[in-house]
C-alpha cells in the first residue's frame, strides 16, 4: 500500500498523513481506553505537523528521557505546592520560561512543548491527589509512544520523498528577543495552571488548551492576536459541535475516526495550502487542536453519564476566556520596551 503513495507531490502526502495519523491515534486512544485519550492526538498533531520523517531510535529514546524529566519535576514539585504554594508557582513560572525559551534559542520546539505540558499538568493534578498525577504520568507517557508509533505508521502510508525530508533549521531569535517572547508564553500559561490548581480533574482540558496558546503565541503578533488565537478556538468549537452532531448519527468508533479523517483533510489541506491565505498555519493547527481536546471531552461526558452541552457551554466559555487573556499578554508585551 505504501508504495501507491510514494510518487506523489509532499504537499499532497502531507495532509493525507496529518489526517489520517490523528484520525488513527484519536481512535486507538479510545479503543484502548488510555486515561486522558486526548493526550494522545493532541500530541500526534504536535508530531505530524512538525516533522517531516519518522522519528529515529536516537530521537525517540531522546523523547523519553525528555518524559522522564518532565515527571521527576512534575513530581518532585508537588510538596512544594501543596506547603508553599507560592514558592511552586513562582518556580513553575521559572520552569515554563526556561522551556519556552529554550525553543526560541534554537531547540526542539516538540521538546520544549513536552516540557511545558508535563511540568504544568502533573504538578497540577499532584495537588489535589498523588494518584491522579500518576495516572496523568501514565497518561502522558502512553499517549507520547502511541502518538510516536502512529508518526511511523503514518510516514509508512504516506512517505515523504527523501527530498524534502530535511527539517529547516530552527530560528534562532536574540537573547532579548528569546526572553521577551518565552515571558510572554509563559504568561499565556500560567492562568489556566493557577485555575487547575483549584479542581485539577476538571481543568486539564484548560491546561492543554493554554499550553497550544502558549505555543501558538510564540509566533504571532499583537496585531494578528484576535483574529488567530480567538478566531482559532472559536473556529475549533464550531467544528466540535459540527463533529458531535455527526456522531450521533451513527455512534461507532469507526465512524469516530471516519469523522476524524475528514475533518483533519478539511483542515490539513489549509494548514499545507500552497496559495497564500488569510490565515497561517498556526490558526488551523490550533483550531485541529481544539477541536480534538473539545470533542474528546464530550465524549467522556456521554459516557460519565453527564451533561455534555452544559459542560461544553463552560469548558467553551473556559477557552475563551483563556485565549482573550492570552490576546491581551501579547498586546501588552509584543513590542520591546524602548530605551531612552
Amino acid at each position: 500500500m505504501a508504495t501507491v503513495f510514494k510518487e506523489r507531490e509532499p504537499l499532497s502526502q502531507r495532509p493525507l498523513r496529518l489526517a489520517s495519523g490523528t484520525a488513527l491515534c484519536l481512535a486507538a486512544s479510545f479503543a484502548l481506553d488510555l486515561p486522558i485519550p486526548v493526550v494522545a492526538p493532541v500530541f500526534a498533531v504536535f508530531l505530524l505537523a512538525t516533522l517531516n520523517q519518522p522519528l529515529s531510535l536516537k530521537a525517540a529514546l531522546g523523547l523519553a528521557l525528555v518524559v522522564m524529566l518532565t515527571t521527576g519535576c512534575g513530581l518532585l514539585l508537588i510538596p512544594l505546592l501543596r506547603y508553599y504554594p507560592v514558592s511552586g508557582v513562582l518556580l513553575i513560572g521559572l520552569g515554563l520560561f526556561l522551556a519556552f525559551r529554550y525553543g526560541l534559542r534554537g531547540g526542539n520546539n516538540l521538546v520544549a512543548t513536552f516540557l511545558v505540558a508535563g511540568l504544568t499538568m502533573i504538578s497540577a493534578a499532584g495537588t489535589a491527589d498523588y494518584q491522579l498525577a500518576v495516572t496523568v504520568v501514565g497518561a502522558l507517557v502512553k499517549g507520547l509512544l502511541l502518538a510516536v508509533l502512529v508518526l511511523a505508521v503514518s510516514h509508512w502510508l504516506f512517505p515523504e520523498p527523501a527530498r524534502d525530508r530535511a527539517q529547516p533549521p530552527a530560528r534562532v531569535l536574540p537573547d532579548a528577543e528569546a526572553g521577551r517572547i518565552a515571558l510572554r508564553a509563559a504568561l499565556v500559561v500560567m492562568p489556566a495552571f493557577v485555575l487547575a490548581l483549584t479542581d485539577p480533574a476538571s481543568y486539564m482540558p484548560i491546561i492543554m488548551k493554554s499550553v497550544s496558546l502558549g505555543r501558538q503565541s510564540c509566533t504571532t503578533t499583537a496585531r494578528g492576536a484576535a483574529r488567530e488565537l480567538l478566531g482559532s478556538t472559536l473556529f475549533g468549537g464550531l467544528l466540535a459541535i459540527v463533529f458531535w452532531f455527526a456522531l450521533r448519527l451513527f455512534v461507532d468508533l469507526w465512524m469516530f475516526f471516519l469523522w476524524m479523517l475528514l475533518f483533519g483533510l478539511l483542515l490539513g489541506r489549509r494548514l499545507y495550502a500552497v496559495r497564500s491565505q488569510r490565515y497561517r498555519p498556526g490558526f488551523w493547527l490550533n483550531s485541529l487542536v481544539t477541536l480534538i481536546i473539545l470533542l474528546g471531552q464530550s465524549v467522556q461526558d456521554s459516557v460519565a453519564g453527564k451533561d455534555v452541552y452544559s459542560a461544553f457551554a463552560v469548558r467553551m466559555g473556559l477557552f475563551i476566556a483563556v485565549t482573550l487573556y492570552a490576546c491581551l499578554m501579547l498586546q501588552l508585551l509584543d513590542q520591546p520596551r524602548r530605551v531612552p
